[in-house]
């Protein structure tokens, strides 16, 4: 079974914490029964990224996806959060974990701006005329891991690479 981890920076704030248990929650109603979803705390507040991957392996996870709920690639979802997975994750060697990127640039994000700024967006980013780099340099890097230019460039590169081998 799979399981979800969001895990975020952690507040003093009470009722930034709390946002992050309603997100687990819509999760876990979006993935189903089939997939346990839980949160955690960088620091700061309880649970923790121990506790928060216990968790899902408590809840049948053999597998744990471990999303840093922050917008950018900063230090903490590239190199805390992964080093702090992977120290938990030497407590159960028969469970395979992996840490994903950040949100980074992605249409959903743009399309939930305008929402909450009431503008209608005009254009539609599905499909080939989205598959490109919003960088004004075109560097295929500024986007973050993210990127669907780079990860659309890669998959034709195997695609062609595929056939030249074929």
């Amino acid at each position: 079974m799979k399981g979800v981890l969001i895990v975020d920076h952690g507040s003093r704030k009470r009722e930034a914490n709390d946002m992050l248990r309603c997100m687990a929650n819509l999760i876990q109603t979006m993935a189903g029964p089939d997939v346990v979803v839980r949160y955690a705390h960088m620091e700061l507040a309880d649970p923790d990224i121990v506790a928060g991957f216990t968790s899902c392996v408590e809840g049948g996870a053999s597998e744990v996806i471990v999303f840093p709920y922050m917008l950018s690639p900063g230090r903490h979802s590239t190199s805390d959060i992964p080093r702090m997975v992977g120290d938990v994750a030497k407590n159960f060697p028969n469970v395979t974990f992996a840490v994903t990127p950040a949100f980074g640039v992605h249409e959903k994000l743009a399309e939930l701006v305008l929402l909450r700024a009431g503008v209608e967006p005009v254009f539609d980013p599905v499909g080939e005329e989205g598959d490109r780099c919003w960088d004004p340099q075109c560097s295929e890097s500024l986007c973050g891991d993210a990127c669907r230019a780079k990860t659309s460039n890669a998959a034709v590169s195997m695609n062609a690479d595929a056939k030249h081998r074929g």
